[in-house]
């Protein structure tokens, strides 16, 4: 086993929680490491930078000094098929053999609705979370539309949680600039009551601190395209100076001209062990997968570090001859930060809680904050 190969794809918490589990269990093991840029972004903090609580110098971690510490063989290129058995990984700087595989590249939203070059996507990244910061900058008077989209034939495919955040940090905000009656703020969904994968108790909850914040909302309408006046949807045009839309996500595109099984939304299909259905020593872990479990399943960090603890403590296993045993416990654990407070929301399969807005949660979610990127810094 001293001489395994490891090829782990992607560079945000899965594929960086694999590489530390990895290489604590085969520390003789050759792990490398294949993505665009040697660099974690720490997307939970990107809601942030619209309000300048954080900037790019915050969350944006250069990996040099994490591959070092442990023995990371980085290749910078973007992966762009693989073998039908996974053994090669095809790239922008040509083939990767491997003996075992953690494909961890994340999905991709799904931007197809008319006139979508007019919304702003906050978790595209630290360019599109500056790009929002210039324009609250310079909207002086005006409305804001705030709304998340979900994937039609993978509906648990969605990323909510942060349009949530976004919105009631950016109401504090304008309101201690002393703005919010100069800017209104809408937000609009498809479905009635959006957030339902949180719990009912925290849809009621999100619901009621809108009405409380002078929120205004456009349930329950499927929007149908944006413009540079607005949204519209089945129930009508929504007026807004700057759309902030969260797509509905699918799976890498480079997984589209390959053998690898897909979900019907479009993603890496998985068995509860997080292996690749019907590969061997080929394991998908984050965004990039489907997974079994509940219909609630979240798309977020926290469950993508479990999945890629999972697949490592397996893979490990099945490298030396074993049958996988560990399964990601399914959970979610969100904080809605509201800038200076914010709302606790957990679920598991047997209990679903909420506990109330305190400054509490919001102070813990920036030592969190804290104590994850020291692993990397």
């Amino acid at each position: 086993m001293s001489q395994t190969n490891i090829s782990i794809l992607g560079a945000g918490f899965a594929a960086l929680t694999a590489v530390r589990q990895l290489r604590k269990r085969l520390p003789q093991a050759r792990i490398t490491l294949i993505a665009p840029k040697a660099e974690f972004q720490y997307l939970p903090s990107l809601i942030w930078v619209p309000t300048g609580l954080r900037h790019r110098k915050d969350i944006v971690i250069s990996l040099d000094s994490f591959f070092g510490r442990h023995n990371v063989t980085y290749k910078q290129a973007s992966v762009t098929g693989i073998s039908a058995d996974g053994r090669t990984v095809e790239t922008s700087d040509g083939p990767v053999a491997n003996d075992a595989l953690v494909i961890a590249t994340g999905g991709r939203f799904i931007k197809k609705l008319p006139g979508i070059e007019n919304a702003l996507t906050l978790c595209e990244g630290i360019d599109a979370a500056e790009a929002i910061r210039a324009r609250l900058d310079g909207l002086k008077k005006g409305r804001i539309a705030l709304g998340f989209g979900g994937n039609p034939s993978e509906p648990s495919a969605m990323r909510g949680g942060p349009m949530f955040e976004l919105l009631f940090g950016i109401d504090t905000w304008l309101r201690n600039e002393g703005r919010r009656n100069q800017v209104e703020l809408t937000f609009f969904n498809a479905v009635a009551q959006p957030g339902k994968r949180l719990g009912e108790k925290a849809v009621t909850g999100l619901l009621s601190e809108m009405a409380k914040r002078r929120i205004d909302t456009h349930l329950g309408h499927k929007p149908l395209g944006f413009s540079a006046t607005g949204v519209d949807t089945e129930g009508g045009h929504v007026n807004a100076d700057l759309i902030l839309f969260m797509p509905g996500l699918t799976g890498p595109a480079w997984i589209a001209n390959t053998g690898l099984p897909k979900s019907e939304g479009g993603f890496i299909k998985a068995d509860k062990f997080c292996r690749v259905e019907g590969m061997a020593h080929t394991y998908v872990a984050g965004d990039a997968g489907s997974f079994p479990g509940p219909d609630w399943l979240p798309k977020q960090a926290h469950m993508a570090d479990l999945q890629a603890k999972a697949a490592s403590e397996n893979l490990v296993l099945e490298l030396s001859g074993k049958e996988p045993q560990k399964t990601p416990k399914p959970e979610l654990i969100c904080i809605v930060d509201t800038l200076d407070k914010g709302i606790m929301v957990y679920r598991d399969p047997k209990r679903s809680v909420v506990l109330p807005s305190s400054r509490a949660f919001h102070w813990s979610k920036r030592a969190f904050e804290r104590h994850y990127l020291r692993a990397y810094r």
